[in-house]
Parts: structure tokens; C-alpha cells; sequence
């Protein structure tokens, strides 16, 4: 009952997507079965941060995975799940069900963080003036269109699959832009996206009958998903690197790190890409700096 509770609140107050309301309601059935079935409790008023420290290192230990049993949790993951019960806990103390959050005091596991994967400039025009220049046909067009509007506006997947027609603006040159919890943000469209995308709908309106109003149509004119965007972007990405990850968040990486390369304030970076805090934003800086060096090295006469 609490826990469906908490997830209408996730959904109806706070916005979140499905697939992050259905990935809280998986992390919360587990950890309140290994309270049951391990620790024999399931009133949430007794359950302490020892059993919380109990069950996050049996999830870590791979203890508790259904899917690959005895293989361990990555800290990522560890740290994901430990979130989803924390907020659900700290909801009970704002509901009043609770006076204390057993989670407070209990610390995540460490992970060195990664940087982000992102392609060099040179491989971004080769990628779009040469591997995917004089596209004729609908499908080409819409597949570099999708590979333009992710690396010009650094939007996410979840993002562009949710533009509709209307969202662009052409007189203002801006593309409205909704995110996470629903926040709405303007990303300014360059010169070479204004045309694309133009050229693009004049196309589209041969695929789609009747309108729906989703910008992204499939070849049958139906709106695209996010398979299908992961695909396109996985297509072409590897035609021009090697990167491990080549899915649609590389080329939102990807426009960051260009942009601070080319001197764009962390904050400009931020608003651009819908980021709640600037803390977010501050991981391309790591790419930054080994721009940087890369740069002194080569250039530097005693280097």
C-alpha cells in the first residue's frame, strides 16, 4: 500500500517516467522481500540501518540477483538502488508514517567515475558532412536529421522522441524541449538545423496520414521509439569510431564536451542541456582538461 502510495506521488507529483517509476518499484519489492524473507520484519517502523547495510551488501554481493544469481552489483547499481529506498523512506518521514529514515546514516558504495564517451570533432564531420551528406530519400534524411538534432542541441533520447512538430519554433529559431519531471527548456537552433529540419517535414508530409504531430515518423509514418532512435545512432556512430558505447547519449556527451572546448560557460552548458545542478554539468570538464593536455603535448617544445 506504501509503496504504491509513493510511486503516485513519483508519477503524479513529481513527473518521473515510467521506466524510472517501474525501475523504484523493482528496487522496493526487493529490498522489502529481503526484510521479510531474511530479516523477518515488514512493519517499516522496525527496520533498521543494520538491515539496510545487510541488504544493500547481499545486493552487492549478488546475493539477491534474480536475473544473473551470484554475479556481483556494479557500484552504479548499488547506488541506484540504495537511492530508490532512501527516497522512499524519506517520503514515510514527510507522510509522518516515520520520525527517522533508517537510510540517513547509511553511506553508498564508492566508484570511480567514468568519463564521458565522446567523439572528436574531426569524427562528427566526417560523420555528418561526408557518411551521411546527400541524403535524398526520406529515411536518410530522417536518420540525419536524428543524428543532427542529438549532436546540435545535445538533447536526450527520451527527448527527441517526444518532439512534436509544434515544439519547433522556426521565426524564434528554437526547439521546445520537454525533460525530466516535465520541465520544458528552448535549445537554439543553428542555421544548418533550421534547413534540415525544414527540408525534413516537407518530406514527411508524403509518409504521415492523418497528422499525428510527433516530429520523428518511422517509413510507415508512425512515431518512432526509443529502440529506434538507439539504432539509427548505434548505425552511423559506428561507421566513424570504436567507441565501447555508440548510443545517443555519446552525442549529447559529445556536444558538451565540443561546446567547452570552444570556451562556452559550464552554466550556458547546463541550462542547454536541462541539467537540475551544475554539479551534473561539470564532468565534461574532465574531458576539458584532457583536451587540454593533449593539445600541450603536442604543441609544447619541451613537452
Amino acid at each position: 500500500m506504501r509503496v504504491q502510495q509513493f510511486i503516485d506521488h513519483l508519477s503524479n507529483v513529481k513527473r518521473y517516467s515510467p521506466h524510472t517509476l517501474a525501475a523504484y518499484k523493482r528496487d522496493l519489492l526487493q529490498f522489502l522481500r529481503f526484510c521479510e524473507m531474511k530479516e523477518g520484519e515488514s512493519d517499516f517502523s522496525k527496520i533498521t540501518p543494520k538491515v539496510v547495510r545487510r541488504w544493500l551488501m547481499a545486493e552487492m554481493n549478488g546475493g539477491l540477483r534474480v536475473d544473473l544469481p551470484g554475479k556481483r552489483l556494479c557500484a552504479a547499481s548499488g547506488r541506484r538502488k540504495l537511492s530508490s529506498v532512501r527516497a522512499f523512506f524519506r517520503f514515510l518521514v514527510k507522510e509522518g508514517a516515520l520520525e527517522v529514515s533508517p537510510v540517513a546514516t547509511v553511506n553508498g558504495p564508492k566508484a570511480a567515475r567514468k568519463l564521458p564517451l565522446f567523439l572528436e570533432e574531426e569524427k562528427m564531420d566526417e560523420l555528418l558532412d561526408e557518411r551521411l551528406a546527400g541524403s535524398v530519400n526520406f529515411s536518410d534524411l530522417r536518420d540525419r536529421l536524428i543524428v543532427l538534432v542529438l549532436y546540435d542541441t545535445g538533447i536526450r533520447r527520451s527527448e527527441i522522441i517526444a518532439l512534436r512538430v509544434d515544439d519547433v519554433d522556426f521565426a524564434r529559431r528554437v526547439i521546445r524541449v520537454y525533460g525530466k519531471g516535465g520541465k520544458q527548456r528552448e535549445v537554439p537552433m543553428i542555421a544548418e538545423l533550421v534547413a534540415a529540419i525544414a527540408c525534413y517535414l516537407e518530406m514527411r508530409k508524403e509518409v504521415v496520414e492523418p497528422e499525428h504531430g510527433w516530429l520523428f515518423v518511422t517509413n510507415a509514418g508512425n512515431p518512432v521509439g526509443t529502440s529506434f532512435v538507439y539504432r539509427v545512432t548505434k548505425k552511423y556512430l559506428s561507421e566513424v569510431t570504436t567507441l565501447s558505447r555508440r548510443g545517443p547519449h555519446v552525442l549529447r556527451h559529445t556536444c558538451a564536451t565540443h561546446l567547452l572546448h570552444r570556451d562556452a560557460s559550464l552554466q550556458g552548458i547546463k541550462e542547454l542541456l536541462g541539467h537540475s545542478s551544475l554539479a551534473a554539468t561539470q564532468v565534461y570538464t574532465h574531458n576539458s582538461i584532457e583536451h587540454i593536455l593533449k593539445i600541450f603535448k603536442q604543441a609544447h617544445p619541451r613537452a
